[in-house]
């Protein structure tokens, strides 16, 4: 097994090599300007925290991954027992980028017309005839927090997901776009199961990220007490506008990565699959299934964004690194062994980031057709 500090080592120097400090397009004129803009992003992504610090209390993990995966054009799963402000987290959110938000509570009664809209019969006062004319649905917003979205049936849940990959929503024989940028986050909770409906695993392969939202610390909590129970309204001011953040989605795209860290990625999702031949013993032992070829995906374009936000050029393993828990915790199926030993898909992600080594950049060219 490579020891992962030498690894990371090794790493360093094949990421500070000469050529990877590239521009993000031809000409100095483009390089220059992408330059600039990136630099305005890493400001505007500072500021952006600050103004979300108004209203939450702590919670910078969980306000990174959800930028980073609005950035990359992906949609967030958020987990987490109530009262912890997730949804005051996305409307604050939609607030300072000055993007619509809507909330649609997920119930079991819900149908899919409830949250896409319908087709209304209406009559036209001038020509006195009836017409059918679509009445947007809530699904028709820049943020839409999908509560509870393990509460409705199946058949809800399809349409939403339906509109997440296809951005358009389709209602008898007519497609409707959604307004862009379209950033969805949906909320499970963790402890209430009886009367819920699982979204299947390829259901939960649409979102990008998982994020888990944990309990405040003591101290945060004490913050929270002080901030909530006056009279202060935290007064938020917009950083970017979504004409800006659908540049930025494209800007992500032209973020290179070195052959190295495709080949750290690609290896770090296949080595989740228990039916390689190479599949270590612990996975074979505590993974059912593993993630598909969108983990890797997501793990390249969540490491470019990443970069992109901390003012860099170019993405690195550790970027890769950083995307690993929310990107492989619900693409991974624990086995019934790894359950009743209370090894979660979290526990397996940490154990596969120890064990998967970091290629060197001449080893990795030699990999990659």
């Amino acid at each position: 097994m490579t020891d992962p500090a030498n690894a990371t080592n090794a790493n360093d120097i094949a990421e500070t090599a000469p050529e990877q400090a590239v521009v993000l397009a031809d000409g100095n004129d483009s390089g220059s300007s992408n330059r600039e803009t990136i630099d305005q992003l890493s400001t505007a992504y500072a500021r952006m925290r600050e103004e979300i610090g108004k209203a939450i209390v702590g919670q910078h993990e969980i306000v990174d991954q959800l930028l980073i995966a609005l950035f990359s054009g992906g949609h967030c799963l958020l987990e987490g027992v109530p009262g912890l402000a997730k949804t005051l987290l996305v409307s604050t959110v939609a607030e300072i980028l000055e993007l619509s938000f809507r909330r649609i509570q997920f119930t079991p009664d819900l149908m899919p017309s409830d949250i896409t809209g319908t087709d209304v019969l209406q009559d036209d006062p001038e020509t006195r005839q009836r017409a059918f004319h679509f009445m947007q649905g809530p699904l028709f917003a820049n943020i839409v927090l999908a509560d509870e979205i393990n509460r409705t049936p199946p058949k809800t849940q399809a349409a939403l997901l339906e509109a997440m990959q296809e951005r358009r929503v389709t209602v008898g024989t007519s497609s409707y776009p959604l307004p862009q940028p379209f950033f969805v986050l949906a909320t499970q909770n963790p402890i209430e199961q009886e009367g819920t409906y699982t979204l299947p695993e390829a259901q939960l392969d649409r979102f990008m990220f998982h994020v888990v939202v944990d309990y405040p610390t003591a101290d945060e909590e004490l913050s929270i007490l002080k901030q909530t129970t006056g009279q202060n309204t935290p007064d938020l001011d917009a950083t970017l506008t979504g004409q800006q953040i659908l540049d930025l989605q494209q800007l992500v795209r032209q973020v290179p990565v070195a052959d190295h860290v495709f080949v750290y990625a690609r290896d770090l999702a296949r080595a989740t699959r228990p039916s390689e031949p190479d599949a270590r013993p612990f996975v074979k032992s505590y993974i059912a299934w593993g993630a598909g070829p969108r983990a890797g995906q997501y793990l390249v374009v969540g490491a470019k964004a990443r970069a992109l936000l901390e003012g860099r050029l170019h993405a690195t393993t550790d970027d890769i690194k950083a995307v690993a828990h929310p990107v492989l915790r619900h693409r991974i199926v624990t086995t019934f062994q790894a359950d009743s030993e209370n090894i979660s898909s979290d526990d397996l992600v940490d154990m596969l980031l120890r064990d998967v080594p970091v290629e060197l950049a001449e080893r990795a060219a030699s990999r990659v057709p």
